[in-house]
């Protein structure tokens, strides 16, 4: 499947910013389960190219404006060609020990519920099994409804609150992994929705080490392992970890931020043009976590 993709985000400052610096996850790079045609990032018209590998394996770049800004326009497109998998993403050109996922931090400590929900799980034909069995209790146990949780809003709160979206989803699984001894890890990207419309955000899932299959995707939110539908941009301990735009802005005043992510099947014959046009057209924000 080939999936192009137009991501706009519009920064504006209510005065103008002294300082902006950008930390930007939004190159994709070849998987196992996708493959990089075309792809290109902008800010405010002017190609960035500073795109270096991390130890994860992927790519981001450092951006940085010390002039004074009124706003700053980010768009990421391309088209990118996914397999379908079954969620394996397996072993990829990382230099960090898989261990390293382990790691907890204030986003997704696992509460005492959420290890009780864990280790409490019926008794599974081995690890994968395990892991379908936990994604499965995690879609069960929290709800998803939209505008209950922020992207501030920790695994423990969002469990405990028995609601949320992908994001707390994705880092109550996480959390809950680490808790019997599995490495896993956050993941941004973009989502085909199953009824082939475009969506207006990005998506973030979660990823589970094995070592004979190595990295595993899995969506509790919509209940699946990821498939073709699924475009993987970054990854990280948390979704803060694996934000596309990270910043700091020096400015006296509001910041507003309009985001929005247009993903079509190439083979339906859309083009670039026509996303480019629906975004001109729509300028309402979108929920970053998904």
């Amino acid at each position: 499947m080939k999936l192009l993709v137009r991501h706009q985000t519009i920064y504006r400052y209510a005065a103008s910013a002294g300082r902006v610096a950008m930390r930007l996850k939004l190159m994709p790079v070849d998987t196992p389960a996708q493959t990089v045609l075309e792809w290109q990032v902008s800010i405010n018209e002017v190609p960035l190219t500073a795109f270096r590998p991390n130890s994860y394996g992927e790519r981001e770049a450092i951006w940085i404006r010390h002039d004074r800004l009124d706003n700053a326009t980010i768009v990421a497109e391309g088209l990118v060609e996914t397999r379908e998998c079954h969620g394996v993403v397996g072993h990829l050109n990382s230099r960090v020990d898989p261990r390293y996922f382990l790691r907890d931090t204030r986003l997704t400590c696992a509460s005492d519920g959420i290890a009780a929900m864990a280790r409490d799980l019926p008794a599974q034909d081995g690890p994968l099994a395990t892991l379908h069995a936990l994604s499965a209790a995690v879609s069960d146990a929290v709800h998803y409804r939209a505008g209950v949780t922020t992207s501030e809003t920790t695994a423990a709160e969002a469990f405990a609150l028995g609601a949320g979206v992908c994001q707390d989803h994705a880092q109550i699984f996480i959390a809950a992994a680490r808790s019997i001894g599995i490495p896993a890890r956050y993941v941004s990207g973009y989502l085909l929705a199953g009824d082939g419309n475009a969506l207006h955000e990005t998506h973030g899932w979660a990823e589970a080490w094995l070592p004979s299959l190595g990295w595993i995707g899995f969506d509790p939110s919509n209940r699946v392992c990821v498939t073709e539908r699924y475009l993987r941009l970054a990854s990280g301990l948390d979704a803060d970890d694996a934000a596309p735009i990270r910043g700091s802005v020096t400015v006296a005043g509001d910041i507003w931020i309009d985001a929005d992510v247009r993903i079509a099947q190439a083979e339906e014959g859309v083009e670039q043009r026509q996303l480019q046009k629906q975004q001109q057209q729509s300028t309402s924000p979108s929920d970053p976590q998904g």
